[in-house]
């Protein structure tokens, strides 16, 4: 199995849509093993579902994702674990060990919001 988590500064970046590198790992029993960061060059949101299939993964740990986005990442066939606010590498972990868990509450709406609207900024349910 494969697992990637969106990235930033060491942490679970906030804004799916937005990420600009995922930390992908291949999981092995309760092992992480081959930690890779990828770049996404620019992709977003849409484009985003299409790159992890490409990269073979099968489960995308984030924190803030939109309704198009869980749309077009259930259509490549991609689990999603949504909510998770940690070091990226402990959630790859905590991944593993099976002790994480999605929450389907957690739907960012920033389409909604102002221009420059950020998820890390608040909790977007």
């Amino acid at each position: 199995m494969r697992a990637a988590v969106t990235y930033d500064n060491g942490k679970v970046f906030q804004h799916f849509g937005k990420t600009a590198q995922f930390l992908v790992a291949d999981i092995e029993g309760e092992d992480v093993r081959n930690e890779q960061l990828l770049s996404t060059n620019g992709s977003g949101h849409g484009a985003l579902a299409v790159l992890l299939k490409q990269w073979n993964v099968d489960t995308l740990i984030c924190g803030g994702i939109g309704q198009g986005a869980v749309n077009a990442l259930n259509e490549q066939g991609i689990s999603i674990i949504r909510g998770v606010n940690m070091d990226a590498r402990m959630a790859l972990q905590a991944f593993a060990r099976h002790a994480l868990a999605d929450d389907p509450s957690i739907l960012c709406t920033h389409h909604d919001h102002e221009e420059g609207h950020d998820c890390g900024s608040h909790s977007c349910k």
